[in-house]
């Protein structure tokens, strides 16, 4: 597509830096900091904003570094700030975060009721060998490594991000050419590794970013699967409590994330609710139920008591692993749509809440602040959903009174973060 130089004078939440046209059109410019000026290809124009990526760096920031992920380098979608100073990339999300909030969620940190924007907190200071779950692909020709970005294309150079004993060994299990491997450690070391079965063709006709769109979809639909190496069940202890969880199914990529995470809650919920009476909890989009595990944790530790943990997820193998791990525990499980079970639960004190990418939303959101809890605790794992449901919250009249931010995937935009919000 056309080619233009551009300076770049903003970065925006999704990772791309900012800058306007001749036009004054605004641009999105993947690979690019504040302050540089870049040549670029355009890959998407429109009438309101346009997509590009450099293709040469004409003005560098101080900021910029070389690539410290080599797949990343090479093109793959997976450490898409990998040439930014650590440090800086941390300011630059943390102010991108900011900027979310009081654009979408038409809240500014600082203001009456918004604590201030806090920093994003690293998880490890290492940027290499935390991703204990991983998902590349195998290509046509047998062989395995990561997409490039929009693309079905396979970069074969490695990221650092996946701990080093995941990929050792791959090509000698002999997975399908135009499979999808699914990669996962355990806490006892142990690798476990499974084969989702390879997707249908693109249609006819198909090409670059329609393909890829396209693609992405059939990936994401349901797909056999089979074990080439380990276990069935993955092992993974968090706190007092030891899970085995399926292969492909859904845990923390970060090793550390589940302890940081688990910690947090347990700290917002002594914060937000010092009484002595044992507490009734929902745990929404629980997964095997690690969040609410953290509160029988924090009881055993001399925290708050806990009388019930009402346990909700559509997974069923994620509820197998929670029985599994809490037995005996006061948790009840619950298969289904979360906006379907929450009207039929016990009144509860504190809520936590563990949406998608695509946030809880207005009518989830409607149904927990009418339940009246003392206090919850929501989890954001896309900014701008984060901050959506941090509104309906606000716009119900509940009040936030602390959050958290997390690096949780080093090297790349994207920031998780958990909001404590208490009822008036």
């Amino acid at each position: 597509m056309t080619a233009a130089e551009l300076t770049v004078t903003g970065f925006a939440n999704g990772g791309a830096g900012v800058a306007r046209d001749d036009d004054g059109r605004v641009v999105f410019v993947r690979g690019a900091l504040p302050g540089e000026r870049v040549s670029v290809s355009y890959d998407d124009r429109r009438a309101a904003f346009a997509k590009a990526h450099v293709t040469a760096v004409l003005q560098p920031s101080v900021h910029r570094v070389a690539p410290l992920c080599p797949a990343a380098a090479a093109g793959a979608g997976c450490c898409d700030l990998s040439y930014a100073e650590p440090g800086y990339a941390a300011r630059l999300r943390t102010a991108a975060l900011e900027d979310v909030l009081r654009r979408i969620g038409r809240l500014t940190p600082g203001d009456a009721g918004v604590p201030e924007a806090p920093a994003v907190a690293e998880l490890d200071p290492d940027p290499a060998g935390w991703r204990v779950r991983t998902r590349p692909a195998v290509g046509a020709d047998g062989a395995i490594g990561l997409r490039v970005r929009g693309s079905a294309e396979l970069v074969t150079a490695a990221c650092i991000g996946p701990a080093p004993a995941l990929f050792d060994g791959l090509d000698r299990l002999a997975p399908t050419p135009g499979a999808e491997l699914v990669l996962a450690q355990g806490t006892d070391g142990g690798r476990h590794v499974a084969e989702l079965a390879p997707v249908p063709g693109n249609r006819r006709g198909a090409s670059g970013r329609r393909a890829a769109q396209s693609a992405r979809g059939r990936r994401s639909a349901p797909r056999r699967s089979r074990l080439l190496d380990g276990d069935e069940l993955v092992t993974q202890e968090v706190g007092g409590h030891l899970w085995r969880v399926p292969v492909t199914g859904f845990w923390q990529a970060h090793r550390c994330a589940p302890h940081a995470y688990a910690q947090t809650v347990r700290d917002f919920v002594a914060r937000a609710d010092p009484s002595s009476r044992p507490l009734r909890i929902w745990d929404l989009y629980g997964g095997a139920g690690v969040l609410g595990a953290a509160l029988l944790d924090g009881a055993a530790a001399g925290g708050p008591a806990v009388e019930s943990i009402e346990l909700v997820e559509t997974d069923p193998g994620a509820l197998a692993a929670a029985e599994r791990a809490l037995t005996g525990e006061p948790v009840r499980r619950h298969r289904g749509d979360t906006g379907a079970v929450v009207p039929g639960l016990p009144a509860p004190d504190v809520v936590i809440a563990d949406p998608p990418r695509a946030g809880a939303g207005a009518a989830v959101i409607e149904a927990v602040t009418a339940a009246r809890p003392r206090a919850v605790v929501h989890v954001g794992c896309d900014a701008a959903a984060f901050a959506r449901d941090l509104r309906d919250y606000v716009d119900r009249g509940y009040r936030m009174l602390d959050w958290r931010a997390f690096d949780a995937f080093p090297l790349t935009h994207h920031v998780e973060a958990i909001a404590l919000l208490v009822s008036p």
